[in-house]
């Protein structure tokens, strides 16, 4: 999917309509579903791309090492992390019955995510020096997102696991946008220091190849495919 932008007001008119889809009536899994998810994950852009695909859900976390875990391709590293994470959070799960009614099946959904510069694997920033030359490169150049996604089922085991990619083309980005972004720090916290969905990020984006979802973390059709999967 090419999504294109010809200015920072489409850029943002796109950001208000992303708001105003939360506000839609959520889908009849939510209402009476047979069956539970636990999102496993701290990301705030995950849980409301989840809530706004119309799922209620329960939230746990996965205390790994992610940096112990290496592979070249990123794709691989990406569905090795997020199976770590599910791994990690099954093994806290000391009675699975505690969290699936007999009438009820549980999925817990796992994801992980990064950023390739010019074949670099970039995960989260390690320091503010590293966020700020991770998007100094940004600027006028472009950067590619690869996110997986594991959706496990506790009651039968199964799991189902996928991937997707998005390329990200970017304006110039001024010097004091970036110093903006350094300073409220939250750059930190998500892959490569890139956070499309930012209010100081979106006019400086050109195009995106690929689903804006994706790069935020939890790709909607890849998700919602894997969940029909994990349940047969």
């Amino acid at each position: 999917m090419l999504l294109k932008f010809a200015n920072a007001q489409d850029i943002i008119a796109l950001h208000l309509l992303f708001q105003r889809k939360k506000k839609k009536k959520k889908k009849m899994a939510s209402m009476g579903s047979p069956f539970k998810i636990i999102l496993g994950s701290s990301s705030m852009a995950r849980r409301h791309i989840l809530a706004e695909m119309g799922y209620d859900f329960t939230v746990m976390t996965a205390d790994i090492d992610e940096k112990a875990i290496r592979k070249e391709k990123p794709e691989d590293l990406v569905t090795a992390l997020a199976e770590a994470k599910a791994d990690a959070i099954l093994s806290r799960l000391q009675n699975v019955d505690s969290f699936v009614e007999d009438v009820h099946t549980t999925l817990l959904i796992t994801a992980d995510t990064v950023v390739v510069y010019e074949g670099r694997i970039r995960e989260k920033p390690s320091s503010k020096d590293e966020a700020r030359h991770f998007i100094e490169e940004y600027s006028g150049g472009r950067a590619d997102v690869v996110g997986s996604v594991l959706v496990t089922n506790l009651k039968t085991g199964r799991r189902e696991a996928g991937w997707e990619r998005a390329e990200v083309y970017f304006y110039d980005i001024p010097a004091q946008v970036v110093q903006s972004l350094i300073d409220e720090g939250i750059t930190l916290n998500v892959a490569g220091g890139l956070m499309l969905e930012h209010p100081l990020t979106l006019p400086f984006v050109k195009e995106v190849i690929g689903t804006d979802d994706t790069v935020m973390g939890l790709p909607k059709s890849l998700t919602e495919r894997l969940i029909q999967e994990a349940l047969t």
